[in-house]
């Protein structure tokens, strides 16, 4: 019998869908199920980009260029410099979600066997992407009870070797909602400049900050230019997950010239979400600053909600819409299934995301999980009492 690749084999299970089955048996037993497992926004799409799809007349729906329009990624830039951002046109490149702008990265800057160092615990998929492309993730700890915030600079020194091509971060984080104060990028840029490093990050969930703090993107005069890579997508922004448009951004010319390489050999990004995204580009700035008062909310209730259950731990996330939660259970992947297995509470349950899938260290993670709060705030109420009701059953038996 023909045998699957060691690659294949090593390619982990998505700890956000990977309990879908469970959750699609719970609801044909006629079980409403609250998904707090995934990012999946429950906020509309800007009418605009929708009637961009709509109203259009596209007669041959042909290829894009490989690096995307030339007229969205002058759009593109035009909105990074309002969040003052300085790029061009030329130092983006479209791709098929923020996933392949990742791929595009590793690709670009890393041969197999090469290390990434990442602070965990980190969106899940960076798991996949590594093993992908034949990177190593070199993970640094941080911890729930420092809010996890970023390891003192020592930690990332001595995991340095000739094998480290990068640091990853993801700003705001996933799963966390960790915020990236500008002292810490200053940190991350010193010692990326002293290693002549690349720093890549994620800032996919930029708009989506509290408390009246800024976001710190690398590219914000941190003297980063040839070392700054930007992964970003319109998912979250705009609520536009299925659309699949992210970039890379980087002012680093033979970055973007090998990126293009990956991009020509995938031929080009989608037409249709291309015009999606370049009109979502007009939505204005009330779209955002109604949501964030609205996702501001969810968290206060979900957080307070949750630090009402005995034995718990949780994190205060300060941007994105993710916390990850420290449950007094053995096996959070193996409660997260009861819950949707033999749990309800008025036919009704939850799911989750275990949090192990969020690390790359063997045996971390394994008590907690990530909730996505992208309910409206009486079903995260509804939520986290099925959450504590669960839990108190749970350990019981």
């Amino acid at each position: 019998m023909p045998r699957i690749s060691t690659k294949g084999k090593n390619m982990p299970e998505s700890p956000i869908r990977k309990l879908v089955p469970y959750a699609e048996s719970a609801k044909k037993k006629g079980i409403k199920v609250f998904h707090l497992n995934i990012g999946q926004p429950d906020i509309k799409t800007p009418t605009v980009a929708l009637n961009a799809i709509k109203n259009n007349t596209i007669k041959v729906l042909a290829y894009s260029r490989s690096e995307g329009s030339e007229e969205y990624r002058e759009k593109i830039a035009k909105y990074y410099a309002k969040n003052n951002i300085d790029v061009t046109a030329n130092d983006i490149i479209v791709t098929t979600g923020g996933s392949e702008a990742l791929l595009f990265a590793m690709g670009s800057i890393a041969d197999p066997g090469d290390e990434i160092i990442i602070p965990e615990p980190f969106y899940a998929n960076y798991n996949g992407f590594s093993i992908a492309s034949g990177v190593k993730i070199v993970p640094v700890v941080s911890k729930i009870e420092d809010n996890f915030a970023l390891p003192p600079i020592s930690e990332f020194e001595k995991l340095i070797t000739s094998k480290t091509k990068a640091i990853l971060i993801c700003n705001p984080g996933n799963p966390t909602g960790y915020l990236y104060s500008k002292e810490e990028i200053e940190k991350l840029a010193t010692i990326v400049k002293k290693h002549d490093l690349f720093i890549i990050a994620d800032e996919v969930y930029r708009e989506f900050v509290y408390d009246n703090v800024q976001h710190q993107s690398i590219l914000h005069n941190f003297g980063l230019e040839n070392n700054a890579i930007i992964i970003d997508s319109v998912s979250k922004r705009y609520s536009m997950c299925g659309a699949r448009i992210g970039c890379l951004v980087s002012k680093n010319k033979e970055v973007i010239s090998t990126a293009l390489k990956f991009a020509q050999a995938r031929l080009s990004p989608p037409t249709f979400a291309q015009i999606a995204s370049e009109a979502a580009l007009a939505t204005p700035q009330s779209y955002f600053e109604e949501v964030i008062v609205e996702y501001k909310k969810r968290r206060d209730v979900l957080i307070e909600e949750l630090r009402k259950i005995k034995g718990i731990k949780v994190a205060s996330p300060k941007g994105a819409f993710y916390c990850v939660v420290e449950l007094p259970v053995d096996n959070a992947d193996a409660f997260a299934q009861w819950l949707l297995e033999e749990f309800n509470l008025n036919n009704e349950t939850v799911m989750v995301a275990p949090a192990a899938g969020f690390y790359s260290t063997q045996g971390f993670g394994t008590k907690q999980i990530r909730i996505a709060y992208v309910l409206k705030k009486e079903d995260l109420i509804t939520a986290v009492s099925i959450i504590k009701a669960g839990l108190e059953q749970y350990n019981k038996n």
